[in-house]
């Protein structure tokens, strides 16, 4: 029988079954074997973390030079391409309006700011825009020593293949719009066949605010153009919304880089 409550059951010298006949009593009562023990639920294991999307590496597009300035004129695409530093706050606002437009950007992210900042490699990618190399301390490189330029666009390309899994789609030379010989033949050496340039300079780095920011750009973009902004500054996050609208209103469609490049 099912004794009617736990003390009771003690009363009767059975207080090592006491958690069995309780537990017999709630299935309805009736003569029943003390139950087995029930076997502790094992931990729920962890989800596994949300695989990086696969980076694509450099490309080379054939009939193109070395060191890539803009794309081809007669479509109507350009790239917008950011280097990849400052405020990771920023830098997510930036994308984020980006992609409410339906743009797609390049990001050539600066190795210290990615040790500081590894998750922004996720975000990049997530979002369907690509990543690039922008040098390891983003310094002077067309005035370093062989060594210590190689070093430079070496060292952000392990960070980059240790997060996505490959070198990044670009490189882009620091400190200068356009590459020296030298640091061409070593950006073809860590495997990237062209060097990134742009034909219109936004200027937001000099925070003259969003409306010069749009007007630097748009007073000389147009088909195929490559356009450098920044993460980092607040003008480059206002300026997107009235950017994108212009270039919408044009017809220019913002790309990926490689988009832009691709027949």
């Amino acid at each position: 029988m099912c004794y009617p409550d736990r003390r009771t059951a003690l009363r009767a010298g059975a207080a090592v079954a006491a958690g069995a006949l309780t537990a017999a009593c709630g299935t309805g009562g009736g003569r029943t074997a003390p139950a087995a023990p029930a076997a502790t639920a094992p931990a729920k294991a962890a989800a596994p973390a949300k695989p990086l999307p696969a980076a694509a590496g450099p490309r080379r597009f054939t009939g193109q030079p070395v060191e890539i300035g803009h794309g081809p004129r007669e479509r109507p695409r350009v790239a917008l391409t950011f280097h990849g530093n400052g405020d990771p706050a920023i830098a997510k606002a930036v994308l984020a309006e980006a992609e409410r437009a339906g743009a797609r950007v390049t990001v050539l992210a600066i190795g210290t700011w990615l040790d500081a900042h590894p998750d922004m490699a996720r975000r990049v990618l997530d979002g369907g825009h690509e990543l690039g190399n922008h040098t390891q301390h983003h310094l002077a490189i067309n005035d370093m020593a062989q060594d210590r330029a190689y070093a430079e666009i070496t060292g952000c390309a392990d960070r980059l293949k240790r997060l996505t899994g490959s070198i990044g789609t670009w490189f882009r030379p620091s400190q200068t719009q356009y590459a020296s010989p030298l640091v061409r033949k070593l950006a073809q050496r860590a495997g990237y066949p062209h060097v990134l340039s742009y034909d219109v300079d936004s200027l937001d780095f000099t925070s003259p605010g969003a409306a010069a920011v749009i007007r630097n750009v748009t007073g000389t973009i147009q088909g195929g153009s490559v356009v450098s902004l920044h993460f980092g500054y607040a003008d480059t996050v206002d300026a997107m919304p009235p950017l994108l609208e212009e270039l919408a209103r044009r017809k220019l469609r913002a790309v990926t880089t490689t988009e832009l490049l691709t027949p």
